[in-house]
């Protein structure tokens, strides 16, 4: 939710800035700006609503802003409507209208977060003599930096630190003073801030993707700190204004990875890209036939002390929860509870001290998982975090810290991430059966081979997709679509329903295929699509009796089912067929065609796939 981005250095900033917030338009926005300093030690402030392009074309892509250090964004309507007005970057002066053109004002600034407590600080700023242009709680920071700044006569970094002291809620920050032409200064809390530097240069934003063009070479901030970037160099303060060393990190993956590498969308190339992303997962824990989970920090004597799970996560990364809760009830015997993170950071439910929260958060940012480890940790629980971006907030705030290695995901639709927190909760749900002695150290190098094995046929399900093409094609009028399954199959359908909502807009609903008659039947009609996901044996004739009764009530019928079980084109309309796998991790399989079909239909509907209306990429503020 909303993008930021700086650059100080030796290039025209405004091409820099452009390229990065293109970057971040996975984010989600409804509008954009730029400021940036000119060479008369004026700030030039260029804002737009709607796409990107359109302040790319007010700024005739970046010629017309000329200068060498600026700050841009990208905003996610919270406080205030979507407007020009409302639009960052926000100054410290008592400006109006739409706060556009050069300005002499003091501190120059752009936001991502909430401040809980801004109509206080407007109250006390308004009795200050400032006057507001905006309804945006970011205006109020911006001039509460101001107004520490000229009381105490005090620099930018104790400005900063004033206001973070001040300010209650989630922010990351960057903002510019009026007389330190050619620096950048940066504060973060809750909300992820990434600085790269090179020798001449030094930029930040909100994610790598915006960077990865120029360097590999970035700074993860972390928590209540405050940064001065200057030209290839960056120093971090603490809220004393002490000094504070950070690890640099170097990106290992390709910059070609955040490209959409001749698809059509990075939602279609992330889905062809899971066999890999599974694969690499896998061999980052699995060697030589068994476990290894020692750049986890896990130990057996830590998991053998484990008494039960609890899985706290958000969306998608809640289906996986959902899925593994299954295998690991299952293969290691061991009680799981899956809660949604919004919902377990209220609750105070009672916890063994001998338990474990696994947070599963893409980004490692998401701002309720954060919140829900931090609850976990308060309460002296032992934290598991399963993430797929290196040095985020959460990978390193939990006890214990495992890594998918999914590569970065563009798409606001989750794929390849959730594939490969998938895979990496199975072996962990392997690896707890040997330890707990529920299998045998053989069985278990015999589950670790049908994982590894799974991504050959993940490969085979996408050599198949122009069925699925087809079939979308016939469905993209629906009006409302049920997933229904029992066991496993309910869990996969949960993810295959949401996929479809988000990026085709149509409504879906996933259903435990046994509570269909306590309900929910009541809405099939004639024309109906009712998709039945039918991977698990035990369950098979049960899920597709309860699709039959659907049909008698006039309901069009999909089923997704392992090949061999043949007769189901007896009873269903339209059959895709999945290879053959251990029940346990069928979901890595039976859930691509459900992305597919998300996919297609949202193209047949000529939707933007990539960027659906209303939702962000990366969820950092509540």
């Amino acid at each position: 939710m909303c993008g930021i981005v700086g650059y100080t250095g030796e290039k025209e900033a405004s091409p820099v800035l452009l390229e990065g917030l293109k970057r971040l338009e996975y984010r989600g926005y409804d509008s954009a700006g730029l400021a940036v300093r000119n060479g008369a030690g004026l700030t030039e402030v260029v804002k737009a609503t709607g796409k990107l392009s359109h302040l790319a074309d007010k700024t005739d892509q970046g010629k017309a802003l000329p200068g060498k250090c600026g700050i841009g964004h990208t905003r996610w309507a919270t406080h205030g409507e979507p407007s020009q007005v409302n639009a960052h970057p926000h100054v410290s002066g008592n400006c109006s209208g739409s706060a556009s053109g050069p300005v002499e004002s003091e501190v120059v600034g752009v936001h991502n977060g909430i401040i809980e407590n801004y109509a206080e600080l407007k109250e006390k700023l308004l009795r200050h003599g400032y006057r507001f242009y905006s309804d945006t709680d970011t205006e109020v920071v911006v001039k509460l930096i101001d107004y520490y700044y000229h009381k105490y006569k005090i620099g930018p970094v104790d400005a900063l630190t004033r206001m973070m002291v001040r300010v209650r809620g989630s922010y990351a920050l960057a903002v510019m003073f009026r007389d330190y032409p050619g620096e950048i200064y940066a504060a973060r809390k809750d909300s992820p801030l990434v600085i790269g530097v090179t020798e001449q240069d030094a930029y930040l934003a909100s994610d790598v993707p915006a960077l990865l063009k120029y360097t590999r070479q970035v700074y993860y901030m972390e928590n209540l700190l405050a940064a001065r970037v200057v030209p290839g160099q960056v120093t971090f303060y603490d809220l004393n204004g002490d000094e504070k060393e950070l690890p640099l990190t170097e990106i290992t993956w390709d910059a070609e990875a955040a490209e959409k590498g001749g698809y059509e969308h990075f939602m279609l190339k992330e889905i062809h890209e899971q066999p890999e992303a599974v694969r690499s997962t896998l061999a980052s824990m699995i060697q030589d036939g068994r476990v290894h989970l020692a750049e986890t920090g896990l130990t057996e004597d830590v998991l053998r002390d484990v008494s039960q799970l609890e899985i706290v996560a958000c969306g998608s990364a809640w289906h996986v929860g959902m899925e593994a809760q299954y295998v690991l009830e299952d293969l290691a015997g061991i009680p799981v509870r899956v809660d949604l993170a919004s919902e377990f950071r209220y609750r105070k439910m009672p916890m063994d001290e001998r338990s474990m929260v696994i947070v599963i958060s893409q980004s490692g940012e998401t701002a309720d998982s954060l919140a829900a480890l931090r609850e976990a940790k308060s309460r002296g629980i032992k934290t598991l975090a399963i993430v797929n971006v290196i040095g985020s907030t959460i990978a390193r705030e939990a006890d214990y810290t495992l890594y998918t290695l999914a590569g970065p995901e563009i798409a606001v639709a989750t794929t390849k991430a959730y594939s490969a927190q998938l895979a990496a909760l199975d072996v962990l749900a392997v690896e707890l059966a040997r330890i707990r002695g529920k299998i045998s150290p053989e069985q278990a190098a015999e589950y670790l081979t049908e994982l590894q094995g799974l991504p050959e046929k993940m490969a085979r399900i996408l050599e198949e997709k122009e069925r699925i093409q087809w079939f979308s094609s016939k469905i993209s009028n629906a009006h409302d679509i049920f997933f229904i399954g029992r066991g496993l199959d309910y869990a996969i359908s949960l993810e295959g329903s949401l996929k479809m909502k988000e990026i085709s807009y149509i409504h879906s609903e996933a259903y435990a295929a046994g509570e269909l008659k306590h309900g929910t039947i009541s809405l099939i009609e004639n024309g109906t699509l009712v998709i039945g996901v039918l991977t698990q044996q035990e369950l098979y004739e049960k899920t597709v009796s309860n699709m039959v009764e659907c049909k008698a009530r006039g309901a069009y019928l999909m089923g997704v089912t392992t090949h061999g079980n043949y007769n189901v084109e007896d009873s269903v309309n339209f059959t895709i067929y999945i290879p053959k796998t251990d029940p346990h991790f069928v979901g890595s399989l039976a859930v691509i065609p459900l992305q597919l079909l998300a996919y297609y239909t949202s193209v047949a509907r000529g939707l933007d796939v990539d960027k659906p209306r209303n939702l962000a990429k990366s969820v950092t503020v509540e």
